[in-house]
């Protein structure tokens, strides 16, 4: 699928006439495929099969970030007209408002730097929840959580396509000081570059200049689910993961420039994919119960 995945968003976007940095591709291609290589070399030669399945993991974790970002990419320019409006009406009514809260952890500077650490820490705890459950050898508990993580993020994709958001920060600005008193994974100006990107397009797709364009629902809040449900069960862990993703609320809507509600949407996405994931995985194991050769494979 992740293959498909990425074959198919790359076709489609150089049919349009957009360019790709053949070097930043490769390089992530390289090191995905290289690890997935490598973890059919240690299955076949019947070494260390938890090794195996760390190296497949974190191999096609790597994959479909890339083939899901790429995706995304397929659905500019986007000529719906965004639901941001909708949304900050919601944040009033509720009493929320972006600028307004960045600017009060602006304030307390060593705040504002404790959440862009926190934000900036999703994907390095999902490589970890990733390689735990493989090397642990729970390959019906690693399943469930790629087949979530990828379920979510195709669900958030596709809603997003229908019902574009930016976030707060691309209607808001900030004082000069704020900007200049704190680090901001995102800007007014970036929330600005994703408008141009909605209604111009790309030119170029490089992986290490790819922006994150869904505000509702919020992927981040997505990720934060996966790594507190499938938190290791050894406490250091659990209690490091619950403690970080209980910072990642208010680290998300500072640092990811979001709306209030974009924090609820990304919870319900994740407990839909979750669900479908179970049901997916119930009726494989179903299956592959009555073949012994689905099941060799399966695993």
């Amino acid at each position: 699928m992740t293959a498909s995945l990425l074959v198919v968003s790359c076709a489609v976007l150089a049919a349009r006439g957009v360019g790709f940095d053949l070097g930043s591709m490769l390089l992530c291609l390289t090191c995905g495929c290289g690890l997935v290589m490598l973890a059919q070399i240690y299955r076949f030669c019947e070494r260390d099969k938890r090794l195996a399945h760390v190296l497949m993991a974190v191999g096609l974790f790597i994959l479909f970030t890339l083939a899901g970002a790429t995706f995304n990419y397929v659905f500019l320019p986007n000529p719906l007209a965004p639901i941001d409006p909708l949304l900050i009406r919601i944040d009033a009514a509720l009493g929320y408002d972006w600028a307004t809260f960045v600017t009060a952890t602006a304030r307390h500077p060593w705040l504002g730097i404790a959440l862009n650490i926190v934000y900036g820490t999703s994907l390095v705890q999902l490589i970890f929840i990733h390689a735990w459950w493989a090397f642990s050898d729970r390959i019906e508990r690693l399943h469930h959580l790629m087949l979530t993580g990828m379920t979510a993020a195709l669900l958030s994709i596709i809603f997003w396509a229908c019902f574009p958001s930016f976030g707060a920060k691309a209607y808001a600005t900030l004082p000069d000081w704020v900007e200049a008193s704190i680090p901001l994974a995102v800007t007014p100006a970036y929330g600005r570059e994703l408008l141009r990107l909605a209604a111009e397009g790309p030119s170029i797709i490089n992986p290490r200049e790819m922006m994150g364009l869904i505000a509702f629902p919020s992927f981040h809040i997505v990720m934060a689910c996966l790594a507190v449900v499938f938190a290791p069960r050894w406490w250091p862990a659990r209690a490091t993961l619950y403690a970080l993703n209980l910072v990642m609320l208010p680290a998300t809507l500072a640092q990811g420039g979001h709306h209030l509600v974009d924090i609820a949407g990304g919870m319900a996405v994740f407990a839909l994919a979750y669900f479908v994931a179970r049901s997916v995985l119930r009726r494989v194991t179903a299956v592959t119960a009555e073949s012994p050769i689905l099941a060799a494979r399966w695993v």
